[in-house]
């Protein structure tokens, strides 16, 4: 048990919750998770010392902080308010820690909601992929007050190797859709110029010599490309569909903030068009096939033209 013996609970053992709840539990915190339909997570995390319950409500009551890892503003309204949800069971005192990626809109109406109970609400959103969250190293961009921050970051350095903390409540998810727009952006701008180079005889692989290693190369880009040159599914799971809301929702503050962003529309509509036809289940470096076949090119080798 650590020392300030804070009872820890988790929603949303997904893709990227397994491995956050796993470091959780093994640095030695008490766990409690909720029944999820995917038993292969949930049954591994009792294995390690976890404790399941049936409801978020449940959840909350043996809670000091709960995390909440799931896909959407949408989701996280409906764990905190529907019958058997967290609002139900949290104590005054309590924190909700939502480490998905939100709209900032909805993120400060749950704020002011749990406010008035005596419950604090932090926005911890999260960058790199499954493989850092299993590893422990995750990032995450922390909004809460100063003393909220003190509490929850030993919980936080249990999953995450970069902790910052960004600003108030709500200032997490704002960065963290800034930050998707950008990786996201990316995934759209290699699609359409691996398309481009493709269509006029340079395969991918020699596309590849060139970017890797120059200027133009990131951490972001060689997983992008594991998937394009070896066709490494898993590569980077992080889904189109995921991919399209991140970028609705950045749409959306940017229109509150009454500003123009063309760039962000066209990257936006780039994922609209994936899902829309079909690929919202596929990883993002996969929206590359969607941009090659919408050229009638293809980008596995083998298959070219």
């Amino acid at each position: 048990m650590t020392e300030d013996n804070q009872r820890v609970g988790f929603i949303g053992v997904g893709f990227m919750g397994h491995g956050m709840a796993k470091n959780i539990v093994e640095k030695g915190f008490s766990l409690t998770v909720m029944a999820h339909r995917n038993r292969t997570p949930v049954e591994d995390l009792i294995s390690r010392g976890a404790k399941e319950v049936a409801t978020a409500k449940d959840v909350a009551v043996a809670s000091d902080i709960v995390f909440l890892c799931v896909s959407s503003s949408r989701e996280v309204e409906a764990i905190i308010r529907d019958p058997g949800g967290l609002a139900e069971g949290l104590q005054p005192g309590s924190i909700v820690v939502d480490a998905s990626t939100s709209d900032p809109t909805s993120t400060l109406t749950l704020a002011a909601e749990l406010d008035a109970m005596g419950v604090t609400l932090v926005d911890a959103p999260l960058g790199r992929s499954p493989k850092e969250a299993w590893e422990g190293t995750l990032d995450t961009m922390v909004g809460c007050d100063a003393d909220t921050f003190a509490r929850i970051k030993p919980v936080l350095d249990s999953w995450a190797g970069r902790v910052v903390h960004i600003g108030e409540v709500g200032e997490g998810h704002k960065m963290k859709l800034i930050n998707n727009f950008l990786s996201l952006g990316y995934g759209a701008l290699y699609a359409e110029a691996l398309t481009l180079a493709q269509n006029v005889g340079i395969e991918p692989a020699r596309f590849d010599s060139v970017i890797r290693g120059s200027r133009m190369d990131c951490g972001f880009y060689q997983t992008y490309m594991k998937y394009v040159l070896e066709r490494d599914r898993d590569a980077h799971r992080f889904t189109l569909r995921n991919g399209f809301k991140d970028m609705r929702y950045l749409d959306a503050m940017a229109s509150e903030a009454s500003m123009a962003n063309p760039l962000a529309n066209a990257v936006k509509n780039t994922y609209a068009l994936a899902v829309n036809s079909g690929h919202g289940e596929d990883y993002v470096p996969m929206i590359s096939d969607v941009i090659a076949g919408f050229n009638a090119t293809s980008l596995a080798k083998g298959d070219e033209g």
